[in-house]
């Protein structure tokens, strides 16, 4: 694509109001522009880079039998009363009414509308098990909205709902899920830990979190040195120094995580308040047991960018950056130039994602917007073009190095 057609808003400053590294960049590299406290719009950039993530997601899903769908973001009260959130979810609910003055909220979550959506249909345990995700824009009325994607009013999220006949089965799928996001946030760059929580406003009787170590992080994790062991401070009650309560030779230190995911064990809590039932093989009536796991999208890209960025620059991980290959002609006005960047725009184009920058600026400009954009690989066709050759840059490595333009190809 040609970087004169694209929307990318580059600053040379971050707002006032951005306290945090990934905020800071995210706005300054054209990904975001704030639309209200803790809405945002995504910009083009922004909006390939969460559309990789969502392909990532998708293809990790699909491979493991789970089915796509797409329920409504706006949810009637009757079925929240259903399941007795209504009045318990507090005032991160955000509620409406319409025009005949009945009750709805925006759904930050959507355990009423999938326990709505399969209790007329799946009656009986040869249907199971069942798996249901989607992604879609969740909504939830934070008092005080802060580090731009991290804690948000309006976010993108992928929530998946498994339906079971037995807690054996629920076992066995939450395990192939939690497997599941360590590979999803492996490829997005990510590396998690798994941190026992408490179930909060979701319910059941276990709940995980998949957090990136940061220092911007909002929780504090406590973690064994020697095993797997991690927990939420808060649900441990564990501190510094502690023995560890898993491997007792380890002992626990603590760091700040950013959560990217959750997995919940529901049980029959939806299943029983909200009459999902189904019969099993002897004949008997019983309620659905249910699991539900949330996967973060914009939260990941956030992380994506704290994790894999200096103050001036990110360099995106492979699988989900807005581009593959940036090409950085610095005359525009010279036929060489433009001729040669023609061409291996053209010989790239068909294998990868590729984008020009033809705009008539000074070569200073283009190469820190190129800085911020965070492309990986980057062609810079200058002055020795003469000889038949471009200056290649693996962002990854930071090797620089001159080549052939008819050796470009064999790069990739």
């Amino acid at each position: 694509m040609k970087q004169s057609l694209l929307f990318v808003p580059t600053l040379k400053d971050a707002p006032k109001d951005a306290e945090v590294k990934s905020h800071k960049l995210m706005a300054r590299s054209g990904l975001i522009k704030q639309t209200a406290s803790g809405i945002y719009t995504y910009l083009p950039l922004g909006n390939r880079v969460m559309k990789n993530i969502e392909r990532i997601i998708r293809e990790e899903h699909d491979k493991r039998g789970c089915s796509e769908l797409l329920m409504p973001a706006i949810q009637p009260r009757d079925l929240w009363e259903e399941s007795g959130r209504w009045g318990e979810y507090g005032p991160e609910l955000m509620r409406l009414k319409d025009r005949k003055d009945r009750d709805f909220c925006l759904g930050p979550t959507h355990e009423e509308v999938i326990t709505h959506v399969v209790r007329d249909h799946i009656n009986s345990y040869k249907k199971l098990p069942l798996a249901l995700y989607q992604i879609q824009t969740k909504y939830r009325d934070e008092l005080r909205p802060r580090f731009g994607l991290m804690r948000g009013r309006e976010f993108v999220m992928k929530d998946l709902y498994t339906f079971h006949d037995h807690e054996d089965d629920l076992e066995k799928w939450y395990k192939l899920i939690s497997e599941t996001y360590r590979i999803i946030f492996k490829r997005c760059g990510l590396e998690t830990k798994i941190v026992s929580s408490d179930t909060g406003q979701i319910g059941g009787s276990q709940a995980d979190e998949f957090m990136v170590m940061s220092e911007v992080g909002e929780d504090t994790i406590s973690y064994c040195d020697t095993c797997e062991y991690a927990a939420n401070k808060e649900f441990s009650g564990l501190a510094a120094g502690d023995a560890c309560p898993e491997c007792v030779k380890g002992t626990i230190k603590e760091a700040k995580g950013i959560e990217v995911g959750n997995i919940f064990k529901l049980g029959t809590k939806y299943s029983t308040s909200m009459n999902a039932y189904f019969t099993d093989k002897d004949g008997q009536s019983k309620p659905l047991i249910m699991g539900c796991y949330g996967l973060g999208v914009s939260r990941t890209m956030m992380a994506a960018v704290e994790q894999h960025s200096d103050d001036n620059s990110i360099v995106w991980p492979e699988e989900i950056a807005p581009f593959d290959v940036h090409i950085l002609p610095l005359k525009v006005d010279d036929e060489e130039t433009i001729a040669a960047s023609d061409a291996i725009y053209k010989e790239l184009s068909g294998s990868k994602e590729v984008l020009i920058d033809d705009r008539p600026e000074r070569p200073g400009i283009k190469f820190k917007d190129a800085d911020l954009i965070g492309i990986p690989y980057r062609i810079i066709i200058g002055k020795d073009i003469k000889d038949g050759k471009v200056e290649f840059i693996n962002r990854y490595t930071g090797e620089k190095k001159l080549v052939e333009t008819t050796e470009i190809s064999r790069l990739f």
